[in-house]
């Protein structure tokens, strides 16, 4: 893989993971487009590196509260925290279906899943259920105020992301909107839920990838696709944030509805050799 090649697929898994748009459809896409091939392993291992660094940097306070609460070593600086010293637990309860899932599936999910009839649905019916999310917007909890039974919900919601087009961030914000979290919260939540997830794909691909051997040529791209992808998804962590404290999912239903339709498009074009 070329170096701009790599820039550019680690910035938009750097945009495309944190934002409720599916970073699986765009990086099956954007290469499909362009006629790139596939960028493989060795590149997913580094992309997932940046992101987890990305998260990891932004939450960190956050997660040295979760571990003074949850292990009742300290007294945590957040009031939110505070206020539910069984977050930590929460998060790990949360993880095990979206990890069980990848450790089953996910090499069914990246065979049979990766169809464009697939991912066009997926990136449609998500769109319906961020609308209903928002229309039904009925703010009542903040992380305090979260419960087993909801990060439990928000868990399973994770675990659809394995479906390319789901989106991972998309689901579970807004299974924590519809659950009756204000929006700030059920990102934040979101974003931490996340930070496993990532860890366990950077691991599991990394074992890979050092199974395999990395070859000398690689390097670059390797380094590259981390530090981009870090980069630029520790800003749309922070945009992203303050973008929800006064903005709704609507501009990204529609955008998730347009490339449905275009993936879609695309896909039974290329099947009846219209281009």
């Amino acid at each position: 893989m070329l170096i701009f090649q790599s820039i550019i697929l680690a910035i938009v898994q750097g945009i495309t993971e944190f934002l409720p748009v599916s970073s699986t459809a765009h990086l099956v896409l954007i290469p499909w487009l362009l006629g790139w091939p596939d960028p493989g392993l060795t590149f997913s291992v580094a992309v997932h590196g940046g992101t987890l660094i990305a998260v990891i940097a932004y939450f960190w306070r956050d997660w040295v509260d979760l571990f003074k609460a949850g292990l009742r070593l300290s007294e945590p600086s957040s009031k939110e925290i505070r206020e539910n010293r069984n977050l930590l637990f929460y998060l790990a309860v949360a993880t095990l279906p979206g990890g069980l899932a990848g450790f089953f599936f996910e090499s069914f999910a990246q065979k049979d899943f990766r169809h464009h009839l697939v991912i066009s649905g997926a990136l449609i019916i998500i769109a319906l259920v961020m609308w209903q999310a928002d229309r039904l917007y009925n703010p009542k909890k903040n992380l305090g105020g979260v419960s087993f039974w909801n990060a439990l919900a928000i868990g399973f919601a994770q675990a659809t992301a394995i479906i390319p087009g789901v989106s991972r961030s998309g689901a579970t914000i807004s299974t924590g909107l519809l659950l009756n979290m204000n929006r700030e919260a059920a990102a934040r939540f979101s974003f931490l839920l996340s930070t496993p997830i990532i860890g366990g794909a950077a691991l599991k691909t990394g074992v890979d990838v050092w199974q395999k051997g990395l070859p000398q040529a690689t390097w670059w791209s390797f380094a590259v696709g981390i530090i981009v992808s870090g980069i630029v998804g520790y800003l749309i962590i922070s945009w992203f944030l303050k973008y929800l404290r006064q903005k709704t999912f609507k501009i990204f239903v529609v955008y998730r509805i347009a490339l449905g339709m275009l993936v879609l498009a695309l896909g039974m074009g290329m099947r009846y050799h219209l281009w």
